[in-house]
């Protein structure tokens, strides 16, 4: 029991699990029925559907359904899928064009392959460009194969934004009604069977979950890309600290986008008054308060709605995927380094489903590079060919194996692809590693050298760190901004060395032999601050031979947010924290007495990897890591950016709870 706890809501399987991650024989034969000549050899279109929703507000579709060589629509009633976009539909047009220009994909992978950018300071445009060839723009924009083999394609603006009417509701209650009132207009169409399924990226993949979890009977399954369900702690305000490189860009393009108007209509005389008066009475979602949290220099500087926006609360609550009630086939695509990636893996595990009708990916890539590496040799298929198996299954009943997939097929850092039954592995036993200020001989580039031991250490020491900007070029900012920060090259994403120079650095001994670790990890520092507020980022990394730091996961908190909701939290056997999960409320907030040695948990995200023999294990511990967090303003104010100590103590040790695929290693 007490071991069940400490892995924290892992779920076994209950079939087996197909242990080759590209599917097989089965896998061949689903990316050969995409590749294959379509049934349907032209797609109609049907351009901004109005829907009227129960409160008279109109939002617009475009409807994609197969057609003949003439171009008319096939008559014969077929399942339909639904993507719910915030980025305008428009934007899903223009990129299916794209796609659909023959031989444009190619050119443009050929192009980037013709250079040889290893080695320089380009080769992260190498990781953008396998975004191409993975499947992942099919899903975010429309899929043709769908339509052309038997499938209504329905791209909808969501509330407030593209064409549709109403104010932006950013994932809010009335958002969700809406999605199932479209479900079930959809499945009441001349041209739908009545079975609908949810697909989409990002945004659209946490509106399919939230719609699954009001049950719309015409739901019958969904495929939801890089999901999150915690947004604060996943992308508004991780460990308490604002995502300043996702958040005003996200923002801005959302807002901004929704301000096109349709031309179409503007040509004909047909401008629609009440879209324009919507979005003048709002026409800066959430950007106030994206702003005074940055500039209040007090906590009771914020107004009612920031408040509502940089704590946990109603606000988030109400956006929370109601997991428990989920009883669609899911199947959900993730990545270690997704701004989602604390949720991927929690999702599977609550989702109540047996495994196979609940399947999880995860890559190791980014938010932008979606679906990167797949349908390569040894690696799952194309998100579009997974897209197509999983709804011919469940929405048209084919019998084509893809419930025996997984249902966990995990990219494991440091290994490759493999496929599992359960998440964190069977196994699993925690292990502490002690900080110890004894230098290990392996960073001699970092603020301080410290070493990670197996046993308390006996020596106490002081070790000071102090906030700076080089987490600019870093694995942190590649996440936090999405993936973009990828084109500053590996030398940033791939190798910590660089940020480690304003770091405090602890490494083991090598290990003699593969290591694997899956699940969440904690991080307990005795800390010491100058003032009553601070704020502490750190890394787990892979140290290979060559001395190449490679960031496997990362965690940041707010040390006055330190205080832990045990409810929500998991521990090991021991009684050491394997998660621990914070309030991050103001009620809860506790500021720091300055000179006092205090005590707090950081939480990791979740993470799967192997170290091999002769590699090293680094803890790195910041006081900033900007810009995947900034602390927002009041804590500015009150932390000075002043340094920040860590207190080595035998009788108080700081130590990473380790969760070790076979017991103790070193």
């Amino acid at each position: 029991m007490s071991l069940m706890v400490a892995l924290g809501l892992a779920v076994v399987s209950s079939v087996t699990a197909s242990a080759d991650p590209t599917g097989g024989a089965a896998g061949a034969q689903w990316t050969a029925a995409v590749d294959a000549p379509p049934a349907y050899p032209v797609i109609a279109i049907d351009w901004d559907v109005p829907i009227t929703m129960s409160d008279g507000t109109v939002l617009k579709a475009n409807v994609y359904r197969p057609a003949d060589a003439s171009g008319k629509p096939i008559d014969t009633e077929m399942p339909s899928v639904l993507n719910i976009t915030p980025y305008t539909k428009l934007i899903s047009n223009v990129v299916d064009s794209l796609l659909a220009v023959p031989g444009y994909q190619d050119t443009v992978v050929n192009l980037v392959n013709s250079y040889n950018l290893a080695g320089t300071p380009l080769d992260g445009v190498d990781e953008l460009a396998r975004v191409l060839t993975g499947g992942g723009l099919r899903v975010f924009a429309v899929n043709r194969d769908l339509v052309q083999n038997g499938y209504t394609q329905v791209v909808v603006d969501a509330r407030g934004t593209g064409f549709s009417q109403g104010e932006w509701q950013a994932l809010g209650p009335v958002e969700q009604r809406d999605s199932v009132e479209v479900i079930d207009w959809m499945s009441k169409q001349s041209w739908s069977d009545g079975q609908v399924g949810m697909a989409g990226v990002s945004y659209s993949a946490v509106n399919s979950l939230q719609a699954a979890g009001h049950r719309p009977p015409a739901l019958k399954a969904i495929f939801p890309t890089e999901p999150g369900d915690d947004l604060l702690r996943d992308i508004v305000g991780t460990g308490g600290a604002l995502g300043v490189g996702f958040m005003p860009a996200w923002l801005a393009l959302v807002n901004g986008l929704k301000f096109i108007p349709n031309v179409q209509d503007l040509a004909q005389g047909r401008f629609d008054q009440q879209w324009l008066q919507d979005r003048l009475r709002d026409p800066l979602t959430l950007f106030p308060e994206l702003i005074d949290a940055v500039t209040a220099q007090k906590w009771s500087d914020f107004d009612s709605n920031t408040l509502q926006v940089v704590q946990d609360g109603q606000f988030y609550e109400e956006r929370k995927t109601q997991t428990q009630n989920i009883a669609v086939p899911t199947m959900l695509y993730g990545a270690w380094h997704d701004l989602f990636a604390d949720s991927e893996p929690r999702l599977y595990n609550e989702i109540p489903l047996p495994a196979g009708e609940k399947q999880l990916i995860m890559g190791n890539g980014y938010h932008i590079t979606l679906g990167s590496g797949l349908g390569e040799p040894g690696a799952p298929p194309r998100l579009d060919v997974l897209e197509r198996a999983w709804f011919d299954k469940w929405l048209k009943g084919i019998d084509n194996g893809i419930e025996a997939y997984g249902p966990l097929t995990l990219y494991q850092q440091g290994n490759g692809w493999t496929t599992t039954d359960q998440f964190p592995r069977a196994g699993v036993d925690y292990q502490r590693m002690y900080l110890s200020g004894a230098p290990s001989g392996t960073a001699g580039h970092a603020a301080y050298d410290g070493s990670l031991i197996p046993s308390e250490p006996v020596e106490s020491a002081r070790l000071t760190v102090s906030p700076g900007l080089r987490g600019f070029c870093s694995r942190d900012a590649v996440q936090g901004t999405a993936g973009a920060a990828v084109v500053l090259g590996s030398v940033c994403s791939k190798d910590s060395r660089f940020q480690e120079a304003e770091g405090l650095t602890f490494t083991s001994a090598p290990v003699e032999q593969p290591t694997a670790l899956s699940g969440p990890i904690n991080l307990h520092l005795e800390t010491v601050l100058d003032a009553t507020d601070g704020f502490w980022a750190v890394t787990l990394n892979d140290v290979s031979p060559d001395g190449t730091s490679t960031t496997l996961t990362n965690g940041a908190l707010t040390a006055s947010m330190r205080a832990v909701d045990d409810s929500k939290s998991t521990k090991s056997a021991n009684g050491d924290y394997t998660d621990a999960q914070h309030f991050l409320t103001l009620k809860t907030r506790q500021p720091q007495a300055p000179g006092e040695v205090t005590p707090i948990d950081i939480n990791l995200i979740p993470t799967d990897a192997v170290l091999a023999p002769g590699h090293r294990l680094r803890v790195d511990v910041y006081a900033s890591s900007v810009p995947r967090y900034l602390p927002i303003g009041p804590v500015l104010a009150e932390s000075q950016l002043r340094p920040q100590h860590v207190q080595l103590a035998a009788d108080r040790p700081s130590f990473v709870n380790l969760p070790l695929v076979g017991g103790q290693v070193w």
